[in-house]
């Protein structure tokens, strides 16, 4: 009976979003209330668990969403990105530029919403395509898969570090083979899949198609600008405070408390990003073309849906709890002898193709196997990359990052299939076999 309350709340969560276009915040709170009054919580303590649920994901990772999405909006707001993308050239080379723009994506897209990230980004490939001659699909592909590997893998991407807050992780390590975890990934789907396939599904090459829209906004962001290692030293500045802090308490330890002390607080994800927030305002407020207060409102506006959809996911994942849902799973999975960190994949990328949003799935399947990792003994680490790497492939019609790559690449349906979406689940699958051959060294590398 409990399979059957889950199974039916998941195609509940999926009709809703999908056919009825329920906004994921509201479709997962109505679930969140069918599974409790179907797994037999008393009707009384349903809205507790729901609120208890919320507020335990906004208090871990809360105020890191918000700080991350106001870095990215001081970031895109400058032109950082655009100069990211030209140091970037500059360093790996013109011939190498494919490679160039799928590291772009990655970095940029650490702190700037994908959507945002691509239509800026785009402009620069169609320049780069014209002057080298190279297939314009090359660069969309490895543009597009270094974009969404960073955006489901790295943090302080909301979705990743709401993985990272639900499944129990520790941040610094987390932090660490995420990266381990996205670099191959991305060039894996967005560098080598692109260079073997774009021979075959574009035989005649491609007429690249201008984007009035895109160069409007690539006119806007005309001005003065940051530096491109400006603009890479602010993004990376919390990464490596996070890192410093895990790896100051590994090596100083007891040896020094008030030493220890002090890199634990600043390597706190919350300070770590606060800091690198506060350096952003100052280094790049000259480089603004509108108020700061401006600004800052409007990457606040941004946060306030990824807050409600996070929460949601986090109330949805105690009603799960709750119910006994996630200790019959454990039970199930040990009939079946299934890992759970692939069960955790096959579900993000099932929840993925289904609704499209990959938060939503990231979100969703972190709530369902955060109950069960203590049970069976697993890494949250390695569960909660697994879940990531589910979320990267399969973007498909229902996903809005199929048609922003549809409409400003100028691909048809079927070229932004071939591209994108495969480009997509070659990467999510490349970064899922590292989490494997990674699996093979849990309790002898540190932090797994």
């Amino acid at each position: 009976m409990l399979l059957a309350i889950f199974l039916v709340g998941i195609a509940l969560l999926m009709l809703l979003i999908i056919k009825f276009k329920v906004n994921p915040f509201i479709a997962l709170l109505l679930v969140s209330i069918v599974i409790g009054l179907g797994g037999g919580i008393p009707v009384a303590q349903i809205p507790t668990d729901i609120a208890k649920g919320f507020g335990s994901t906004m208090t871990s990772i809360g105020i890191v969403i918000a700080l991350g999405i106001l870095l990215g909006q001081l970031l895109y707001e400058t032109g950082g990105t655009e100069e990211i993308a030209s140091l970037v050239l500059e360093k790996i080379g013109v011939k190498n530029s494919p490679l160039a723009m799928n590291l772009t994506g990655v970095i940029v897209a650490i702190p700037v919403y994908f959507d945002a990230a691509f239509v800026i980004l785009v402009s620069i490939a169609k320049q780069l395509s014209k002057q080298t001659g190279i297939n314009f699909a090359r660069f969309v592909t490895a543009l597009g898969v270094g974009l969404i590997v960073a955006h489901c893998l790295v943090i302080p991407t909301p979705g990743p570090m709401a993985v990272a807050g639900t499944v129990g992780a520790s941040m610094g390590p987390f932090v660490f083979y995420s990266l381990v975890v996205a670099v191959p990934a991305s060039l894996i789907g967005g560098v080598l899949y692109s260079k073997l396939t774009v021979d075959k599904f574009f035989p005649n090459g491609f007429e690249i198609k201008e984007d009035s829209e895109a160069a409007a906004k690539a006119e806007a962001s005309n001005g003065p600008k940051p530096s491109g290692q400006l603009a890479i030293g602010l993004i990376l500045l919390p990464i490596l405070l996070i890192l410093l802090g895990t790896v100051a308490g590994a090596v100083i330890g007891d040896k020094s408390p008030a030493v220890t002390a002090f890199f634990t607080f600043i390597g706190d994800k919350n300070i770590a990003l606060f800091i690198g927030v506060l350096v952003a305002v100052f280094a790049l407020k000259k480089y603004l073309k509108r108020p700061l207060e401006d600004v800052l409102t409007e990457g606040a506006a941004q946060a306030g849906m990824v807050f409600l959809i996070t929460g949601a996911g986090g109330s949805f994942g105690q009603i799960i709890n709750s119910t006994g849902i996630g200790e019959y799973l454990v039970n199930v999975m040990g009939n079946f002898n299934i890992p759970l960190i692939l069960l955790a994949f096959l579900l993000s990328q099932i929840l993925r193709a289904a609704q499209g949003s990959a938060t939503v799935a990231l979100v969703t399947t972190a709530s369902i196997v955060a109950p069960t990792i203590a049970a069976v003994g697993a890494s949250p680490v390695l569960v909660g990359l697994a879940t990531c790497c589910g979320s990267v492939g399969l973007s498909l019609p229902n996903d809005s990052g199929f048609w922003v790559i549809n409409r400003f690449s100028g691909f048809s349906f079927a070229e932004t299939f071939k591209t994108w979406t495969i480009g997509g689940l070659v990467a999510g699958l490349s970064g899922f076999v590292v989490v494997l051959i990674l699996s093979l060294f849990a309790g002898v590398l540190p932090g797994l």
